[in-house]
């Protein structure tokens, strides 16, 4: 039996959460195209005969325009400093795909952020993207001279078993051990999170532009009631404008947010829930500490990154592996 944790380190939008939903299982973490979607760690737990492997999902590391893009790129280093094995991950652009320098010159900044001692595994993602395969060749040479990878692996995430070939090649670099959670762990977070980040992910679905990186989402109260879990939460938005867009004509914006956010928290925490969203200008938040700190957006070294929750949801049995 091999057991270890393994961050999945990369630029924004190269498919880290796609990866860790697929080797779940479960459509646990965010997924959109919406650059720095990923805000915070978050722990999923893959099961396996042979392992169990303790996947950190971490933000995109990316140059910051705010703190709050600050606090998104310590904590996926600091992930990065516990982890026994670092899965860097990067994809291709197809009109890059003649001019192998410049690829790997997109994700050199970043691996020479990350720490010395974990294995890395480089995933290259969305090969499908390049038609001419004698085109790949170059790229993972280059790949190769840049970093000494213990392994180096092609994929299409968006493809059926392309998930298990990655898995497959992290198992060989875990440590042998014993299980570090039990048979039915899913992740370490609990409802709270999924509240913010499915309320979140509904706005990133629904709005454009500036909106969606002006979002943030706080709760203001969860009751238990006979059958049903109550919530009430707040959007927060910078301006006015963003306000008015995320309520849309006579509410239906923001009954869209709802009642989408309502079903995939249903559908995590297999219950009834009632969801109650109200949506509040809240200027600059992404700039002040105290507010970023009020919304759970908390500097690295201030929360526990890897530690289960005993309410935190659990695998059901179509997700285990």
């Amino acid at each position: 039996m091999r057991f270890g944790s393994v961050a999945l380190i990369g630029r924004t939008n190269v498919g880290k959460s796609t990866f860790l939903n697929a080797a779940l299982g479960e459509s646990l973490a965010v997924v959109s195209p919406v650059p720095q979607t990923t805000r915070e760690a978050l722990l999923g737990v893959v099961h396996r005969p042979d392992a169990q492997i303790a996947f950190v999902d971490t933000p995109g590391l990316h140059r910051p325009k705010s703190e709050l893009g600050r606090r998104m790129n310590a904590t996926a280093l600091e992930v990065a400093r516990s982890a026994d094995v670092l899965v860097v991950m990067t994809d291709l652009d197809p009109k890059l795909a003649k001019d192998a320098t410049a690829t790997v010159a997109r994700d050199r900044e970043v691996i020479e952020l990350l720490p010395k001692g974990p294995a890395r595994l480089l995933v290259v993602n969305k090969v499908d993207l390049v038609r001419d395969k004698q085109k790949l060749l170059p790229i993972l040479t280059a790949y190769e001279a840049l970093h000494d990878f213990a392994a180096l692996v092609p994929v299409s995430l968006k493809s059926a078993g392309e998930a298990e070939r990655v898995l497959d090649a992290i198992v060989a670099l875990l440590p042998e051990g014993e299980e570090g959670f039990e048979a039915d762990t899913l992740t370490d977070r609990a409802t709270p999170y999924f509240v913010r980040e499915y309320v979140r992910e509904q706005v990133l679905a629904l709005a454009k532009g500036e909106v969606p990186h002006a979002v943030a989402v706080s709760i203001d109260a969860i009751e238990e009631r006979e059958r049903v879990l109550a919530v009430k939460a707040t959007i927060h938005v910078e301006k006015e404008g963003q306000r008015r867009i995320l309520i849309g004509k006579g509410g239906a914006s923001i009954k869209a947010i709802g009642t989408g956010a309502r079903k995939r928290l249903e559908e995590l925490l297999d219950r009834k829930l009632f969801l109650e969203l109200f949506v509040r200008v809240t200027p600059k938040w992404k700039h002040v500490p105290r507010q970023l700190a009020e919304l759970g957006y908390e500097a690295p070294r201030e929360k526990n990154l890897l530690g289960a929750l005993p309410d935190a949801p659990k695998h059901k049995a179509r997700g285990k592996r």
